[in-house]
């Protein structure tokens, strides 16, 4: 049987070649067509699978918010997922899976948990581009790009979180982030993320930097966007990184996830130069150790305002001396 850091370490391996793996459950009969649609959330961010246990009900808390369970000791809040969604599960919420994200923990209750799949990055389209919803980051082509393949919703577990649990959070202004950030002239910072919630967050705070920045939803349209960059800069004479500071990238992204994009960038010699840091809600040390395999400049997790701007700032500041 594989130790716990034996798996951490394969699924850590997959991600640097553009795949990983996805934890398959249910919610229930969906509303619109009656269907029990399959829901997908990468299992680097799954801490353990379990029945649902005994759920003490929270008084005047969110209506999608079941409760607190105690877990081994520790009191984990549980959030109703096919409520969030929108889902009947007419077998009930009899699966609970804990998660972690951003140095927080919480649990989820489902109607029943499937299998995990081996994918591709590529075989996840980006939820804008499929029609989606505000609760999903895209659509998973599980079993390929066959006609008869089955589709699952990546859920958007950031943008949940911040419906089900609001926390309450400082300002994201000059006081928070600090002093103005100067960049080199003609610069921007390339941002990649496909969650719309960590997306606006980073916007709030460049802008509170004063810092100017391009935003793309995958690691491939950042990929695509620094390609043309480059060519339009070596038509002027000049280099990608006279046209861009820094790239800041999450990591879980459809087509092409953050590992992928950071080693391509450090590989190809017309990008030289280019920081790259890493924002993503995967964190802990055995993510930090890959990101610097890759090359990545800087690691941060999410959603902490002040130490995004502490990173940016050191990470450039390493690069110009």
């Amino acid at each position: 049987m594989k130790s716990a850091q034996q798996e951490i370490e394969e699924r850590t391996k997959l991600a640097g070649n553009n795949q990983f793996e996805l934890l398959l459950f249910r919610l229930g009969e969906s509303k619109g067509t009656g269907h029990r649609e399959l829901f997908g959330i990468n299992v680097f961010k799954v801490r353990e699978v379990l029945v649902l246990p005994h759920i003490t009900e929270l008084t005047n808390s969110h209506e999608h918010l079941m409760g607190v369970a105690n877990i081994r000791g520790q009191i984990i809040p549980v959030i109703d997922l096919p409520a969030v969604v929108g889902c009947n599960p007419k077998k009930g919420r009899t699966i609970l899976m804990v998660t972690e994200y951003s140095r927080t923990t919480q649990a989820f209750a489902v109607e029943e948990v499937n299998e995990i799949v081996r994918l591709d990055w590529n075989q996840v389209l980006p939820a804008e581009a499929s029609y989606g919803g505000a609760m999903i980051t895209g659509i998973a082509r599980v079993d390929g790009a066959n006609a008869n393949t089955r589709l699952a919703q990546v859920l958007d577990v950031e943008q949940i979180l911040k419906t089900v649990m609001p926390t309450t959070t400082e300002e994201i202004n000059r006081e928070a982030v600090g002093p103005a950030l100067v960049l080199p002239p003609g610069t921007q910072i390339l941002v990649a993320d496909d969650s719309q919630v960590a997306r606006s967050v980073i916007e709030l705070g460049l802008k509170a930097m004063g810092v100017s920045y391009i935003m793309t939803k995958s690691g491939k349209e950042a990929w695509d966007t620094l390609q043309k960059i480059a060519a339009d800069a070596s038509s002027e004479g000049k280099t990608a990184h006279d046209k861009i500071a820094m790239v800041l990238t999450d990591l879980e992204m459809p087509e092409m996830d953050g590992f992928t994009l950071t080693r391509s960038i450090k590989f190809d010699p017309k990008f030289a130069g280019i920081p790259v840091v890493i924002h993503s809600s995967l964190t802990g040390t055995t993510n930090e150790n890959h990101v610097k395999s890759v090359g990545a400049d800087g690691y941060v997790g999410k959603f902490n305002p002040r130490e995004l701007a502490s990173t940016i700032r050191s990470v450039l500041q390493a690069g110009a001396s």
